[in-house]
């Protein structure tokens, strides 16, 4: 609905000249201010009285004469209006209530900025530019900062008491600490509900990633109330089974074929990195375990004196790299490659290319944790083929899946 007819709007320019977008940002401002003024007094003149007449001279409108002045921020900058103080206290005003100074969302606009990833500097400009309001850098500091009771419920909520899948990896990140900049690891945890529906478990930030961090994860999400995971997805973090092994003796690993075949290659010239990707290819796409050992007998014919160390990689982690051999090919494809989580870490990533450096712990918690709600709202179906899924795991884990 428009709010003024077009010849009245077309006269609303003609008479205030506006011819630039600057021009429209400062009318729309004064009349803003305007506005609110009369609103004020309305309200004013409606609960106590007041005749507007009695205000109307702004060269008396002071504090000797029983008036304040108040500021409030808006869409367009600040803007000042009159408060009579003498009765003020005797109704709750409703168009600007005690103690208000904004009367805007800019709170809420400063939070989406900075889950976009855009640094202190360009939240203000942004704000400067768009609707001339100037904002220091404490102040975003302060508004973001309550976003972290909001982090500490969401990180201890309860999960739920199993998951058909789990997808473990961290993310890397700079970080400043005691006046030095040191490596630091987003422990990230990516969960398929028995329902088919996906969730991140959690955020936790640590130095390095090694297995006796991810021991403590495992631990708070046992104590956050899961009780079982079927499988678990991970990549070859030396240790890792082993963690996982104490918290969850039952739930199945499979190690990600294509962190795999990225350790392999590291030994490979580049004259023969082509070949030993290419002769590696049939090994993870065989139709069965037994075949797939075959095609490994058959690489190493061909490579295995040239490249003995990949022989023996792919050996020693056989057990756990041939999980996904007993299961049908909609949930082979699900589970093979830790590919969930790492599409979710480059969502992360497009957030956070423009800080190289984070000043603190709490600054890189508070953007993944404003980055990760942003994808959690696109997460609204199923995983792909779930009912054939869901039925393969019935059968695999009889006593550890209850469908409803």
């Amino acid at each position: 609905m428009k709010l003024l007819p077009k010849d009245q709007l077309r006269q609303f320019i003609k008479d205030n000249n506006l011819k630039t977008v600057e021009d429209v940002q400062k009318t729309l401002k004064e009349l803003f201010a305007e506005t609110l003024q009369e609103m004020l007094e309305a309200e004013l003149e409606t609960e106590l009285g007041y005749a507007k007449h009695d205000i109307k001279n702004k060269e008396t409108r002071n504090s000797r004469n029983g008036h304040s002045k108040k500021t409030v921020t808006s869409e367009y900058g600040e803007v000042e209006i009159e408060v009579p103080r003498d009765r003020l206290g005797e109704f709750e005003p409703m168009v600007v209530k005690k103690h208000q100074t904004q009367v805007t969302g800019i709170e809420d606009q400063i939070i989406s900025m900075y889950s976009k990833g855009m640094s202190t500097r360009d939240i203000q400009d942004h704000l400067n530019q768009l609707y001339g309001i100037d904002v220091s850098p404490t102040l975003i500091s302060n508004v973001t900062a309550k976003i972290m009771p909001l982090i500490k419920e969401w990180q201890n909520r309860p999960l739920q008491n199993v998951y058909s899948v789990v997808f473990m990896d961290a993310i890397h990140f700079k970080v400043k600490q005691d006046g030095q900049i040191i490596n630091k690891a987003a422990y990230m945890v990516v969960g398929i509900d028995l329902e088919g529906y996906k969730d991140v478990l959690g955020i936790w930030i640590g130095e390095n990633e090694s297995a006796k961090f991810w021991l403590s994860v495992l631990t708070d999400l046992r104590n956050r109330g899961v009780q079982d995971i079927l499988i678990i997805c991970v990549d070859n973090l030396k240790g890792f089974s082993d963690a996982i092994a104490a918290c969850y003796p039952q739930t199945e690993i499979q190690k990600c074929i294509i962190h795999q075949i990225r350790n392999s290659i590291k030994y490979v010239s580049y004259k023969d990195l082509k070949k030993v990707t290419a002769a590696l290819r049939p090994i993870y796409t065989a139709p069965t375990e037994e075949a797939a050992l075959q095609e490994l007998e058959q690489f190493e014919a061909v490579w295995g004196k040239q490249y003995p160390l990949i022989i023996r990689s792919w050996r020693n982690n056989w057990d756990e790299l041939a999980t996904f051999f007993k299961y049908s090919p909609e949930l082979r494809k699900l589970i093979y490659t830790t590919n969930m989580i790492e599409s979710y870490h480059r969502q992360l990533r497009k957030v956070t290319k423009g800080k190289s450096i984070f000043p603190n712990d709490e600054s890189l918690l508070k953007m993944l944790y404003l980055a990760t709600m942003d994808v959690l709202r696109k997460w609204t179906g199923r995983v792909q083929n779930w009912g054939q899924i869901l039925l393969q795991l019935t059968v695999h884990f009889p006593d550890r899946v209850h469908v409803r």
